[in-house]
């Protein structure tokens, strides 16, 4: 199939060589998906249940799943220059098995895009109440929806204004309220809400961002070379885990609260507001912009329409701003929550496929060197789905019943080993080979 088309981020395409970006300019969007609101947020949470030690080894266990799950399944977006969704079809799902991936990425990133838009919405509304909570939410997600239509590129310029501004934030905020304290005693501060273990921090932190751990290739697919996948991934993740998260912690022991708006209030006023809910934005296109390709996958995988991104896009951001507007979208948490349990196996199958079992490897390298797709594609695949079923079951049952580990690395290595184990007993294979759409 050739990778003519009329959309620069080609969405159902390989990304050509000569579409790529150097990895630092992927990198701050990696970073800007991880310096928001949410990542002080955590470190709050973090704060609140552990010590400062305690907090940094949970942000070390997570960071290092999410770092280890990013580069591997990232390194196999870029090598193909796809997306996860359409990924997925030679890396273990098949066709309609990556049917399923492309709804359950656009129902997921769907709802957070609704979830993040309200609380920007609420920031704007606080600070500006002449227009109703729902104006400024209409205003919020149709603002990222005209970001995101304009692709890869003009949400790269748009990190590049808000990272910088989000750090400098971060650093006024800290040095103003930790000026006020001694340095050697705020780390040495016991937390000051209801304990947790480490384990259940490192939960936190993974969970926090596994779904866009799973989605990395849509991100990489833009990256030149596999070091560059590893710099961007270990830059981005790193300091958004250790230097937000950490710091989100001292500024809670500081003034021994995990109000985050209330912790940026008192150390940079209403400025610090505005800079901070603006920085939401960052992470929000990429919310839009996956569930978008997700959505554009599933389309064409069962029907073989190959609609127009733009047109997509539009669509779900209009959709999810209205639902914003109308606080629909606070109903869907626990709903996103499940989700959240159901994508790390996700990531555990596409890489053993791709690196150890490599039933489909083949046919991606040969049509890789022609810049096409393979010229077929697996329908369905039995034993993935059996296995992607089982590993989503353990992970819920893990955070459910508090098993021991961490439920998001628990899932994510059963189904990685189990597919491993079946491709070796041969229990991998197509239920028959498609056309490729």
């Amino acid at each position: 199939m050739s990778t003519t088309t009329t959309d620069e981020d080609y969405p159902l395409e390989r990304v050509p060589q000569s579409a790529r970006y150097p990895w630092f300019n992927v990198a701050v969007q990696r970073f800007g998906q991880l310096s928001d609101l949410t990542q002080f947020l955590l470190g709050a949470t973090l704060g609140a249940g552990l010590s400062f030690w305690g907090a940094f080894w949970a942000f070390t266990l997570g960071s290092v799943i999410l770092e280890i799950v990013c580069i591997f399944v990232g390194i196999a977006g870029m090598r193909e220059g796809l997306s996860t969704s359409v990924l997925a079809r030679w890396t273990g799902f098949g066709r309609y098995g990556s049917t399923l991936i492309g709804v359950i990425i656009t129902l997921s990133l769907f709802g957070w895009f609704g979830v993040q838009t309200a609380v920007f919405a609420a920031g704007l509304h606080s600070i500006m109440n002449w227009l109703p909570l729902w104006a400024w939410s209409l205003i919020a997600g149709l603002g990222v929806t005209a970001l995101v239509i304009r692709g890869f590129k003009a949400m790269g310029m748009t990190a590049f204004i808000t990272v910088p501004a989000f750090l400098g934030l971060a650093g006024w905020a800290m040095w103003v309220e930790i000026s006020r304290h001694d340095l050697g005693g705020l780390v040495a501060s016991p937390p000051f809400g209801e304990p947790i273990s480490i384990a259940t921090g490192a939960t936190i932190v993974a969970g926090s961002y596994i779904v866009g751990a799973v989605t990395t290739p849509d991100m990489t697919r833009f990256n030149r070379n596999a070091g560059d996948v590893v710099k961007q991934t270990l830059v981005g993740i790193s300091l958004g885990e250790y230097v937000l998260g950490l710091a989100g912690v001292l500024l809670a022991y500081a003034v021994k609260s995990s109000d985050v708006i209330a912790i940026i209030t008192a150390s940079s006023g209403v400025v610090g507001v505005i800079v901070l809910i603006s920085a939401t934005v960052k992470i929000n296109n990429w919310n839009l912009y996956s569930a978008s390709l997700g959505l554009l996958n599933a389309i064409e995988s069962t029907t073989g329409l190959k609609l127009n991104r733009v047109a997509v896009t539009i669509g779900i951001g209009i959709f999810g701003s209205i639902l914003a507007a109308m606080g629909i979208l606070e109903r869907f948490t626990d709903f996103l929550l499940i989700l959240g349990v159901i994508t790390p196996p996700i990531a555990g199958i596409m890489v053993a496929e791709y690196f150890v079992v490599k039933r489909w490897r083949p046919v991606l390298d040969a049509s890789r060197e022609r810049g096409e797709l393979p010229a077929t594609e697996p329908g369905w695949v039995p034993a993935t789905l059996v296995i992607w079923a089982c590993a989503a079951l353990v992970g819920w049952l893990s955070e459910h019943h508090q098993w021991i580990g961490i439920p998001a690395l628990n899932s994510l290595l059963l189904a990685g080993l189990a597919y491993i184990v079946a491709g070796k007993l041969g229990l991998v294979r197509g239920s028959r080979e498609l056309v490729t759409v």
